[in-house]
């Protein structure tokens, strides 16, 4: 197991050349990749000493990296792999790309081949460094590498089990709640998550960076909304979009006086922290008040880079929250959790919410029992700060929204007493909670 380190041109112009020109969809095996000497040699032989190495107390993550840097992009210059636009293009998004990083196993190699994939394969090359080479069970492997049980549909499955599409008043809108909506302004992802709950639109080829009469139209619907004073910018990651884009985006939505608080939706800064640029930076802070919601799955993903991003932002002035999916065997442990709370909070990410996995076609093999998410705010709430307690929710299927899970802290009503029960189970009695 790897050891975790502790440590200006028009929009129209801008829109099509996006869209037509197709840069988010480079080549499966991109020239970039080189390896070095000794090419030819399997990946079983050439990670049998470094898997070794691994296990050792001395050599880290941050070790592991620089290996796979070594191995398979010698010739990437550090500006390069700073790049977010060179990670893109080079994403691992084939079995013969992923074959010459990973030891794959029979099953992951038969879910790249022998199916046509629902959901999309593609990790950046920075992402990838974080994952364990051999390793099937690896918490990280586990949310990028596909296997077969994403083609099996169990009971209760749906390929949208929120609903969106029938609470979509107009493309890329869905309007759920009164008084904010969901802004979907694309449908790409610099990395695909395996259990995501938008698998039936994000990552197509036919679908991709939406068009202008797309979002103008998103965006023509806010306007003649006045009850909408929130709205969330999600997708696919709006933050693959370009500086130029996201600028007139936010430009539209900030001009529109009954919208009071923007958000966006991301799981860029975690899976592409290069994307988190000064001028990004600057181009954000000009829209407050603007929040933003990322999406981390599991402590390893916190490293210096991700830290860094996440400074760059709050730094700009942007409270950041954290999304987490439970998911079993991956994060679905009171240690693993309270591991990835504290180190949220170090880098100045509050954790918000807890999600029961939703029930996507394929997920049965993530979806853990809604007992032991319980389990896991018992196991926190009281044992650290309340900052670092998420709050657990099921996205109802159906489309009913999200409905807060908590532990049974009350356990009777004593004429007009409440009997309480804390965190370490021990009884309390609050007088006159009943009494007019």
């Amino acid at each position: 197991m790897i050891r975790r380190m502790s440590n200006k041109i028009s929009i129209t112009a801008s829109v099509t050349k996006q869209t037509s020109e197709r840069e988010d969809e480079p080549p499966d095996d991109p020239p970039d990749i080189g390896l070095s000497e000794g090419g030819d040699e399997s990946p079983e032989k050439l990670f049998c000493e470094n898997l070794v190495r691994i296990g050792s107390p001395e050599y880290s993550t941050q070790d592991y990296r620089k290996f796979f840097r070594k191995r398979f992009y010698p010739h990437v210059t550090h500006r390069e792999w700073k790049d977010w636009k060179w990670q893109v293009r080079n994403r691992i998004r084939s079995l013969k790309s992923a074959a010459r990083c990973f030891v794959l196993t029979q099953a992951e190699q038969r879910a790249l081949t022998e199916y046509g994939l629902s959901l999309p394969f593609a990790v950046t090359p920075y992402y990838a460094s974080l994952v364990h080479p051999s390793d099937p069970d690896h918490p990280l492997r586990r949310c990028v590498i596909p296997l077969p049980q994403e083609f099996l549909r169990s009971p209760g499955e749906s390929e949208d089990p929120l609903s969106e599409d029938k609470q979509s008043t107009v493309s890329g809108i869905v309007h759920r709640y009164p008084d904010r909506v969901l802004f979907l302004a694309t449908g790409f992802c610099a990395t695909y998550c395996r259990y995501c709950t938008r698998s039936r639109m994000v990552g197509h080829s036919a679908i991709g960076h939406f068009g202008k009469s797309y979002l103008d139209g998103a965006i023509e619907y806010i306007e003649k909304n006045p009850g909408i004073r929130d709205v969330l910018v999600s997708g696919g990651d709006p933050l693959t979009l370009s500086d130029d884009i996201l600028d007139w985006i936010l430009s539209r939505l900030r001009r529109i006086r009954h919208v009071e608080i923007i958000r966006i939706g991301t799981k860029v800064p975690v899976v592409l922290p290069q994307r988190i640029t000064a001028s990004l930076a600057r181009l954000l802070r000009k829209y407050h008040p603007l929040w933003m919601s990322i999406h981390f799955t599991h402590p390893d993903e916190i490293t210096p880079e991700v830290a860094e991003a996440c400074e760059r932002l709050t730094d700009a002035g942007i409270p950041l929250g954290s999304q987490t999916v439970l998911l079993k065997g991956i994060n679905d442990s009171v240690e693993t959790m309270r591991s990835l709370v504290h180190g949220l909070l170090r880098i100045r990410v509050r954790p918000y919410y807890l999600y029961q996995c939703d029930p996507i076609i394929g997920s049965s093999h993530f979806r853990t029992t809604v007992t032991r998410g319980l389990e896991i705010i018992s196991g926190l709430r009281g044992h650290t700060t309340g900052y670092a307690v998420p709050t657990y929710v099921v996205d109802a299927p159906g489309g009913g929204g999200k409905i807060p899970l908590l532990p049974d802290y009350v356990k009777a009503r004593d004429g007009d007493d409440l009997v309480v029960v804390n965190y370490e189970g021990r009884e309390f009695r609050y007088p006159g909670a009943f009494r007019e």
